[in-house]
């Protein structure tokens, strides 16, 4: 038993000898040799990796572990100082059908936290990105009215976070934001629109959080290049105030204030244009005969459904909204001018049917008494007599104003309704009959005097809304 005993013991020294030769053998291995300078060689250093110090790392040097960054700066103290600036990188799109703007920009902001104060003999900077600031407190600042907004994270989230030695810090990132924008459209397409951006705290009021732009107007800057199709960018400004609710207090807002003014010249071609044509092609009808009645009919129901066609695209392209927008004035007139050469054609037919039977009457009239009398010689003051064939082709023609090829095309009975006309006789003695004379003739042509006044009134009226109209929106 004491010799087995003796045994174990002596293998169980051997084993510890062994391992202790394998650690002091690895730790020479890994160990560099230390570097000797020798003479006539120059000397060189090299620079330290700072990120392969333990106490460098940012946990360390910031002391992140050693505060309780869930609560403000200065927490019970008094408002943190929160300077913002913009840079607005693009102005996307412009939406009227849901009356909001979409826009990228970098938001910044800056506030001193002096848990994060670290010694430096440089008095440099450290940046880090996104993942630091999930550690550390940062302001709560969010969009007012934002329907959409997101980071960009390509290739890695655009967050940039840069701290100083006495504190100070630089927190920035770069969103894109899709907000509402109140627009008026009463003087539409002619119109200006103002859009405003907001930026508030979510949870501190004014009391714990002071927002405020770092330089003033300053404060926002944009690119020279940004530019849209529909408008014209006129102004950017800043303001702040203070906003109010009711179950929370009062908050710091900024405002990020644009102007736009739209660009005519599309809604110039598109719907002014083919509106003005329309009208003017609703006034050919009033050089047509008038007893071409499919002719006109057909001109102006055209004219009509193409401009129900204008309104109905105009108004697809916008809001519900309740009031009446400048362009549809235009339009709705438009549309009232073409409406009313139907009506002054279906004026002027039924005037026209209403004559021709009363003519048609008058003339089966005077026949019936031609008939019965056996001489017309004694015919008494401004009495109405109808040439039948006792006149020549060349008075005809003159009468009438026909041509000889329109009066030989239609048969007798179609000239007497044509050629209806009133002598006025001379008041004289019956006896003195070769002293009787003509003084006077009406001829009733084809063109109505309805059609007559329109070709003046017409144009006219259009011309005058059409001045007041651009003299009122421009």
């Amino acid at each position: 038993m004491p010799c087995y005993a003796r045994f174990m013991l002596l293998l169980l020294c051997l084993v510890l000898i062994g391992e202790c030769r394998k650690h002091r053998s690895r730790k020479k291995r890994w160990s560099a040799p230390a570097e000797t300078h020798k003479p006539g060689t120059p000397l060189s250093k090299k620079v330290a990796d700072g990120t392969k110090t333990r106490k460098l790392k940012t946990s360390h040097l910031l002391r992140i572990d050693e505060h309780d960054f869930t609560m403000r700066p200065a927490f019970a103290g008094p408002a943190v100082p929160v300077g913002v600036d913009v840079q607005v990188e693009s102005l996307d799109s412009i939406s009227e059908v849901d009356m909001d703007f979409t826009m990228t920009l970098y938001l910044r902001h800056y506030w001193k936290d002096e848990r994060l104060a670290f010694p430096s003999t440089t008095n440099k900077s450290m940046t880090f990105d996104g993942r630091l600031v999930k550690k550390i407190w940062v302001p709560d600042v969010f969009f007012v009215h934002s329907k959409r907004s997101f980071i960009h994270d390509t290739t890695t989230d655009n967050i940039m976070l840069r701290v100083f030695p006495d504190g100070h810090v630089l927190y920035s990132l770069r969103v894109t934001v899709t907000a509402a924008c109140n627009m008026d459209f009463s003087r539409f397409p002619l119109d200006s629109q103002t859009c405003t951006l907001e930026l508030e705290s979510y949870a501190y009021t004014d009391e714990d959080l002071m927002l405020y732009w770092k330089s003033g107007d300053e404060s926002l800057s944009t690119d020279d290049r940004i530019s849209l199709s529909q408008f014209l960018i006129q102004k950017f400004h800043t303001t702040s105030r203070l906003a109010f609710y009711s179950s929370t207090g009062w908050y710091n807002r900024l405002y990020i204030n644009f102007t736009l003014r739209r660009h005519i010249f599309f809604f110039l071609l598109q719907t002014y244009f083919p509106a003005t044509l329309m009208v003017m092609l609703s006034w050919v009808s009033f050089w047509i005969d008038r007893r071409a009645v499919p002719a006109r009919v057909s001109l102006g129901i055209t004219t009509v459904l193409t401009m129900s066609t204008i309104i109905t695209g105009v108004n697809a392209s916008m809001p519900r909204v309740s009031y009446i927008k400048a362009v549809d004035i235009y339009l709705w007139v438009s549309f009232v001018f073409v409406f009313l050469s139907v009506l002054e054609y279906a004026a002027v037919n039924y005037l026209t049917t209403m004559r021709d039977g009363k003519d048609r009457r008058l003339r089966e009239k005077a026949r019936e008494q031609s008939q019965t009398l056996p001489c017309t010689c004694g015919m008494s003051h401004a009495r109405t007599m109808m040439l039948d064939g006792t006149y020549s082709e060349a008075d005809a023609n003159s009468l009438a104003g026909y041509t000889r090829a329109s009066m030989a095309a239609e048969d007798a009975s179609e000239k007497q309704e044509r050629m209806v006309v009133h002598l006025s006789l001379d008041n004289e003695p019956t006896g003195n009959k070769q002293k009787k004379g003509i003084r006077g003739f009406r001829i009733i042509q084809n063109t109505h005097a309805i059609d007559t006044y329109s070709r003046m009134i017409f144009p006219g009226s259009y011309i005058l809304f059409n001045l007041i109209y651009w003299c009122v929106y421009c």
